[in-house]
């Protein structure tokens, strides 16, 4: 790894659970961690449940836009971390994977996408401690 990590943060629609992940990481990271993410079936916006839930510990996503997955984002990243993507993230070797389940926040109540985003968070905190250790 180069002396600033880069992770990506994948899931299908890259409007929930990769945008709660990268929204905590830029934060958390304090800019010590490149961030990424993306989709490999982008929706048009970003799940305004999500939106409204980072938007209470602080985290504004409102204006993240949901990207594609392409072959580039993963061959620049140190890490990815894919949500429920299965097969449709590509592999390639040397790269460190892990696979975050986690359930999609898409369709879902604040009540439950909270507990969603409490869960990434834990989740981001850790990996950051990882990387940066």
């Amino acid at each position: 790894m180069t002396n600033k990590p880069t992770v990506l943060f994948v899931c299908v629609h890259n409007a929930g659970r990769s945008q709660m992940a990268a929204g905590f990481m830029r934060v958390l990271g304090q800019g010590r961690v490149e961030v990424l993410s993306a989709g490999s079936a982008p929706k048009d916006s970003i799940n305004p449940i999500a939106v409204e839930a980072m938007a209470e510990v602080g985290i504004d996503i409102a204006n993240n836009t949901p990207k594609v997955l392409t072959p580039e984002a993963v061959q620049e990243s140190d890490v990815v971390i894919t949500m429920g993507c299965g097969d449709a993230c590509p592999f390639y070797p040397g790269k460190r994977y892990e696979d975050w389940v986690l359930d999609d926040p898409a369709g879902q109540g604040i009540e439950t996408v909270r507990v969603i985003r409490d869960e990434i968070k834990d989740r981001v905190e850790a990996l950051i401690t990882e990387l940066l250790s």
